[in-house]
């Protein structure tokens, strides 16, 4: 079953417009986020995707160049997740070029031990070890680096279960059947998780505002 029943496209592309603002910092001693919560016009529990003040999924992932896994809510400083697959030529790389650039900014701003960054695959049949690491090479990433983890689930039902289901991150597989050739439709989302497993910001943008995720996760990193 998933999360949610999804909104229609034109109530989503309302969303889209104001997921990722910033509005006054604190969400009150009620709420369990530093950011308040953006004008829009509905609330966190109605949209189809984890927002504003929800937990975070509650999934588990290999992480393959590490050998290892993650636990998303075993993770104690703030995230940013996104969702990609390497073949891609168009949303993919403007999504983790994003995802650099936080990591290059963390680096030379000496905060790169306080965030990590945890972009997902949904194509693990294609992103497999040796294609993660020269993706990584491609797009210049440090993979070496302890700020960035790829993950990977286990198989196409598993990539299913927690990018589309739990996420909210939708993706369709295209024809040819080539195992080379096809390519996914897929939505675009980044979220901002703080240390206590806490969705702060969706960015649901093909392009996020680089400028406004980092002013986002310096007033998360130090509240």
């Amino acid at each position: 079953m998933r999360r949610r029943t999804y909104l229609s496209l034109a109530g989503s592309a309302a969303v889209a417009g104001t997921a990722g603002c910033l509005g006054a910092l604190g969400g009150g001693d009620d709420t369990p986020t530093v950011l308040s919560e953006p004008d829009r016009r509905y609330d966190s529990e109605d949209l189809p995707y984890p927002a504003w003040g929800e937990r975070v999924p509650d999934v588990t992932l290999p992480a393959p160049l590490l050998g290892g896994e993650v636990s998303t809510r075993d993770v104690t400083q703030p995230a940013l997740y996104t969702f990609f697959y390497s073949h891609c030529n168009t949303v993919c790389p403007v999504l983790i070029s994003t995802m650099r650039n936080v990591q290059t900014h963390a680096a030379n701003e000496g905060y790169a031990g306080e965030v990590s960054l945890l972009p997902v695959t949904f194509d693990p049949e294609r992103d497999t070890v040796d294609r993660l690491r020269a993706y990584a090479g491609e797009m210049n990433v440090d993979v070496d680096a302890d700020s960035w983890t790829f993950l990977r689930p286990e198989s196409p039902e598993r990539a299913e279960t927690v990018v589309s289901e739990a996420f909210g991150v939708t993706f369709e597989r295209t024809h040819p059947e080539d195992m080379e050739m096809y390519m996914f439709t897929h939505s675009a989302l980044t979220f901002l998780v703080n240390g206590d497993g806490y969705v702060e910001r969706a960015y649901r943008s093909k392009a996020p505002n680089e400028d406004q995720i980092l002013d986002d996760l310096a007033a998360v990193r130090q509240a």
